[in-house]
């Protein structure tokens, strides 16, 4: 699934204000959860249903993604019904990480029954996402490190959300935390190279949180496997202190690209 653009751009400033920062997590996640929601359109370019909404409440607003569970289509690989709180999982680990990369996202009901409801990121139209996926820049190599945290079977170019600046968010982040190795990224620039320093203290910081309130948020939204598979992906990062290498029986990038 890509990150479809769309044909209007965000509200502008009304009575609400400006719209909810996604650095703003606090404000952003009471939001989300609180709320009013209202579907304007569905991103037909995603294979499960994808809700482009605006969500107001508590003086606030902002656009945002939502994601019923009833909308998810079964996979072969992943249990039914399982992808939005996986999407929320990622976020937990993104949160602990310490580096923002996923959009403020949390799990409520809506329209359409529960599903995964995330902050929307519009992307600078400037950026070249092909030629930042395969470069060097540092935000983009976090994101291969959360990834191979979260052990992302669908890194995909589109997935990519740079907003401006030197931060890069992702999303779309369902096919997640399988107890098998199933990396499949655009992202293979590092393999093999020493982590950076910056990334042995993330993993330290998720490590200690695993063992205290990320344990049981995932414990929430996962399989005890699962959280079992995340802690031994986050110790033999620290044991080897390398990016990971490709899968040798699985698809090492995801077919298409984009």
């Amino acid at each position: 699934m890509t990150q479809p653009s769309r044909d209007r751009t965000p509200a502008g400033d009304g009575p609400l204000g400006p719209p909810v920062s996604p650095r703003d997590v606090v404000a952003a996640e009471r939001l989300l959860l609180r709320g009013r929601l209202e579907v304007e359109g569905r991103l037909v370019q995603a294979s499960n249903a994808t809700l482009y909404c605006s969500i107001e409440g508590e003086g606030l607003r902002a656009a945002c993604v939502y994601k019923p569970v009833a909308g998810e289509r079964p996979l072969w690989d992943f249990p039914d019904g399982t992808l939005a709180e996986r999407e929320v999982a990622a976020y937990a680990v993104s949160q602990a990480m310490g580096w923002n990369v996923v959009p403020p996202t949390v799990h409520r009901d809506g329209p359409y029954g529960p599903g995964m409801v995330q902050l929307w990121v519009e992307p600078d139209p400037d950026v070249d996402l092909v030629a930042l996926s395969r470069s060097d820049d540092e935000a983009i190599r976090r994101m291969a490190v959360f990834d191979a945290v979260v052990n992302n079977a669908d890194r995909k170019i589109g997935h990519l959300l740079p907003p401006g600046g030197d931060h890069v968010y992702g999303c779309d982040h369902g096919v997640c935390f399988s107890t098998e190795y199933k990396l499949r990224t655009v992202l293979w620039q590092w393999r093999g190279k020493k982590l950076t320093a910056e990334a042995v203290q993330a993993l330290e910081r998720v490590e200690a949180a695993l063992r205290d309130g990320l344990g049981r948020t995932l414990a929430g939204l996962l399989t005890e496997e699962e959280v079992e598979a995340t802690r031994r992906r986050v110790e033999l990062m620290l044991k080897h202190r390398i990016h990971p290498y490709p899968p040798e029986d699985w698809p090492a990038v995801p077919w298409p690209p984009l």
